[in-house]
């Protein structure tokens, strides 16, 4: 049934990325036409940026469904709990200050901190609410240390641009982009996946996880370091964008199961999707400048999330 799950996503992210090349604001009859212009729109403009968009997408999702099964909290994510916060923080202070080579080492570096601050006070928190006030802290805390760091900035004709930035979007995004995202989301993935077993025994409750040989600890620091790691590359590349990672695992976990470990894949195949459909619609929208995708993402995603939360509260607490 996974497996059919995962097929149906892949062939979904096929057709979006497809879809990508063919939608835009200069109508296409053929993709793959032969002339100069064309080739130009769709294999320069159009398709790194679609692939960037769901190299971003599937980071997020991936490390969303990873936070909740490791928290057992659905309303945990990248964004909610302040990792994309603190990786923005980290490569707004290297574009701002004239290190922009540094841009995604200090994107992981923050994104590494949240991570193991919000997981730290996780374990004491009751409840979904408990978690997401400690995120919104964090977050919070981000944006102030964010604005402060662009009051200071000694180069202020960057402000501008790094706003910009801090609004998330994937647009004039390169291969070059798309292959440090890619490189991200590789390491991430790989120790997340090295931690499914232990998010697997989680789900009977961490004494149990315990007592049938879990280790708990290495499944925390895996599953952090790999959050982390997607988290802040797709921070770096394509700005704050936030509640893909909550929407996508919801939005499979009612085919996939409550299992964190089976959701994994089809969370970051969902995560992907769904971030191309949202780039697809920004372009296509009648506006005179393009919303930023971060700030369709936040549209989208924040009913999902307040009606998340109310289904939780309607059922008295924890997931």
């Amino acid at each position: 049934m996974n497996r059919h799950i995962s097929l149906a996503l892949i062939a979904a992210s096929l057709a979006a990325l497809a879809a990508a090349l063919w939608l835009g604001p200069t109508p296409l009859a053929d993709p793959f036409a032969n002339d100069e212009a064309t080739r130009t729109i769709v294999w320069e403009i159009r398709f790194p940026r679609a692939l960037t968009a769901w190299i971003v997408g599937a980071a997020l999702g991936l490390s969303g469904a990873a936070l909740q099964g490791l928290l057992r909290n659905p309303l945990a994510d990248s964004g909610v709990l302040g990792l994309s916060g603190f990786a923005a923080l980290g490569a707004v202070v290297a574009f701002a200050f004239g290190f922009s080579a540094l841009a995604p080492i200090a994107a992981l570096a923050f994104a590494l901190i949240a991570a193991l601050a919000v997981t730290s006070l996780g374990w004491s928190a009751r409840g979904p609410a408990s978690l997401a006030l400690i995120g919104v802290g964090l977050s919070s805390l981000a944006g102030g240390l964010i604005a402060l760091a662009l009051n200071l900035a000694p180069n202020p004709g960057a402000l501008a641009d790094l706003v910009n930035w801090t609004l998330g979007s994937v647009e004039a995004r390169s291969l070059n982009d798309a292959l440090l995202a890619a490189a991200f989301l590789t390491a991430g993935a790989a120790l997340i996946f090295f931690a499914a077993r232990g998010l697997q025994a989680l789900t009977l409750g961490e004494e149990a996880a315990a007592a049938i040989g879990a280790n708990l600890s290495r499944t925390r620091l895996l599953v952090v370091l790999g959050a982390a790691a997607c988290t802040g590359g797709a921070t770096a590349v394509a700005g704050v964008i936030g509640f893909v990672g909550i929407a996508a695992p919801h939005l499979v976990r009612a085919l996939a199961g409550h299992d964190p470990a089976r959701l994994l894949l089809p969370s970051a195949l969902a995560g992907g999707a769904i971030l191309v459909l949202a780039d697809i619609a920004v372009r296509l929208l009648p506006t005179d400048t393009e919303l930023k995708l971060g700030v369709a993402a936040a549209l989208i995603g924040g009913p999902v999330f307040a009606l998340i939360a109310a289904r939780l509260a309607s059922r008295g607490g924890d997931a």
